[in-house]
């Protein structure tokens, strides 16, 4: 039994060791709300994310106050009335590429994936599952995706008095440049 453990534990370090994986921490993430009265644009360059390519995790980790607004005003909103920064200081996604074996990381050249998993926003957690390209080149993978994001799922409101400038949807767009872990 002891020498199975043994056995079990090196196949699963080795497996680990040899796994490629990617990592940043200066992805990009633009968040946009258009409604009919205002476009509302903020965009955060501090973005970390991991992509484990023999497993198909995915991870992405966002600080809330790292958003930057034209507006300082807007910026205020979206920290203390919106996203409760000081509460909720992160946003995360954790999932899986479904379509891995449809990805050629060795090989340069853009690729459909499809991942699955939960986004955690705003202390809300829901499943959601989402299309996106990653780009591969040399040593480097670039993944591209928008996702639409009802604030009511994730039970941010918008007060009465700025319905018509906050809409009840957003575009998430993420472009993040990921370097091979060596």
């Amino acid at each position: 039994m002891k020498k199975l453990f043994i056995t079990l534990s090196i196949l699963l370090t080795s497996a680990t060791i040899h796994a490629d994986r990617y990592l940043t921490k200066t992805g990009k993430i633009v968040f946009t709300s258009n409604a009919p009265m205002e476009k509302i644009v903020g965009t955060n360059n501090s973005v970390a994310s991991l992509v484990n390519t023999e497993t198909g995790a995915v991870e992405f980790s966002v600080s809330i106050k790292s958003f930057v607004f034209d507006k300082q005003l807007m910026q205020e909103h979206f920290n203390e009335n919106y996203l409760e920064s000081g509460k909720y200081p992160t946003s995360t996604f954790k999932g899986t590429i479904s379509n891995l074996k449809e990805i050629d990381f060795s090989k340069n050249g853009d690729y459909k994936a499809i991942v699955s998993g939960t986004l955690t926003m705003h202390g809300v957690s829901k499943e959601i599952k989402n299309e996106g390209i990653i780009k591969v080149k040399g040593t480097n993978m670039t993944i591209i995706t928008d996702l639409t994001v009802l604030l009511s799922d994730y039970k941010i409101t918008i007060p009465k008095a700025v319905a018509d400038k906050v809409s009840k949807s957003v575009t998430i767009s993420i472009q993040s440049t990921l370097d091979k872990i060596k």
